[in-house]
């Protein structure tokens, strides 16, 4: 018997939000089994309806069936995997035979593996390279001389961002603005436009610079702390997390370092998003976080997800919906099934691009954080989204961004600038401006609600919980990643 105003044992807490928790599970399972019937079903009835007013439907690998190629991002990633694959297999023999069959460390590694990113990017960009290694050299000599300067930071976020300015005003420049004996050069300018890749480019150079500064001034981390808390670095292991936070001596930072870091190969072109610390530490020992059995089994699941698109490509045509605009000729319930279906498609196509890159630098030595560690349909808030939507950028952005404007303490400012630089940093769109402020305010009630709730310890007590969810759901209701649009 409870005594009326006595306090709740955490045990009879706990107990009373178990029926709210099997509630929960058996409502989503019932959920579950009928809307995805139902989409399912109707999704099949659409593709067939509207398979003649589709535009970017293309023959497809399975008999009798059109594959759904009207996104150019996958189109692209698709039509170009077997080449990115024999480019992938030839520089991990290369790399991973002469750094372990010469026992290369450090500046060793360092110089075979910029040897044969260059070469990858003079592929992808052709003389366009010399732009991406002189805006290096600059920011590499600004570090090293304002490193011991108070707004040393400071200087090096500016500098980045002009430079992620000048690079869309001027679209990757041309040969000819610097002379017209150049001007021949533009007729080499590669396969792929340099300056939509650079903004990856940006985002280390940035991370390198801070990361000088912040050594030379002194490292708060405590690793005997942290192995308290954290199983990988408590086995004997060191986690991603601590090759980053350590630091490193300030012999490690050197221009032959840092223009590999910047170049990295599997690293180039989409990320995941590593600091230089954790790059750095990686190249005197490899990863060791992840066995060979379990790179395979990563690769091997990796296959298994790109049967599933492909299977749904072929059979649901959500994108080509979008891309033919025939919004008006749909129920609202076939309306939000398209749109519902868009974000699993976008989801997955993430997915699927992120962690082959991941791999190939997995078996290369060089651990990174994964970029979509959970299913979308598992995000039940944005905040849950957001730290599982590019997963790394969104490390980057706390490291480099959120923490030093005040972290928690001013959390309901920082998110506009958090947000307002990602959006600049996608493209200089106002639609992209609209799409990071509207978050924003989508994310402010939320912030307050949980702010709210954890005063008065109404999370802890279980009893309000589902409805707590259900709110911060609703206000997830936002666009997700700039790249959707």
């Amino acid at each position: 018997m409870t005594v009326p105003g006595s306090p709740v044992s955490p045990g009879a807490s706990k107990m009373s939000s178990v029926p709210w928790k099997r509630l929960e599970l058996a409502a989503l399972c019932a959920y579950a089994v009928v809307f995805y019937s139902a989409m399912v079903q109707r999704s099949l009835r659409l593709a067939r309806d509207y398979t003649g007013k589709l535009y970017g439907l293309r023959a497809g690998s399975i008999p009798g069936r059109l594959n759904d190629s009207s996104d150019a991002q996958w189109r692209n990633f698709r039509g170009n995997l077997p080449v990115l694959t024999i480019v992938m297999a030839a520089f991990l023999i290369v790399a991973n035979g002469l750094r372990y069959g010469c026992s290369l460390k450090g500046r060793g590694a360092s110089l075979v593996w910029l040897i044969l990113s260059l070469i990858y990017l003079c592929y992808l960009h052709g003389a366009c390279v010399g732009f991406i290694l002189v805006i290096a050299g600059i920011n590499y000599a600004i570090v090293k001389l304002f490193a011991r300067y108070k707004y040393c930071t400071g200087i090096i976020w500016s500098f980045n961002l002009a430079m992620l300015t000048l690079n869309r005003v001027y679209e990757g420049y041309s040969f000819s603005l610097f002379g017209q004996q150049l001007a021949f050069l533009d007729n080499y300018r590669g396969t792929f436009r340099w300056h939509i890749c650079f903004n990856f480019v940006v985002l280390r150079m940035i991370s390198f610079g801070c990361d000088y500064c912040w050594t030379l001034s002194s490292s708060h981390f405590d690793h005997k702390k942290h192995m308290q808390k954290c199983e990988v670095c408590y086995s004997g292991k060191t986690c991603y997390f601590a090759l980053q936070e350590k630091g490193l001596s300030v012999d490690k930072y050197t221009f032959l370092t840092y223009l590999c870091y910047l170049t990295y190969a599997p690293l180039y072109i989409a990320g995941p998003v590593v600091s230089y610390n954790a790059f750095a530490a990686q190249l005197d020992v490899p990863q060791k976080n992840y066995s060979v059995g379990q790179i395979c089994c990563y690769g091997l699941r990796w296959i298994l997800n790109f049967l599933l698109i492909e299977v749904m490509t072929h059979f649901f045509h959500y994108n080509a919906f979008v891309v033919s605009r025939l919004w008006r000729q749909l129920t609202p319930f076939e309306i939000f099934i398209i749109s519902y279906g868009v974000l699993i498609f976008m989801w997955l196509k993430f997915f699927l691009i992120w962690r082959y890159f991941r791999f190939w630098s997995l078996v290369g030595g060089v651990e990174t954080p994964e970029n979509m560690p959970r299913c979308i349909n598992n995000c039940p808030d944005l905040e849950s989204f957001w730290k599982s939507w590019h997963a790394s950028f969104n490390k980057w952005l706390v490291r480099y961004v959120y923490i030093p404007l005040g972290g928690s303490r001013r959390k309901l400012l920082s998110i506009w600038v958090v947000f307002t630089f990602v959006a600049a940093w996608h493209d200089l769109e106002w639609k992209l401006i609209s799409w990071a402020w509207l978050t924003c305010l989508c994310f402010v009630p939320e912030i307050v609600i949980k702010s709210f709730s954890n005063n008065f310890q109404v999370i802890s007590e279980g009893y309000y919980w589902p409805l707590l969810q259900f709110i911060c759901f609703l206000s997830s209701f936002s666009f997700s990643e700039p790249l959707a649009w």
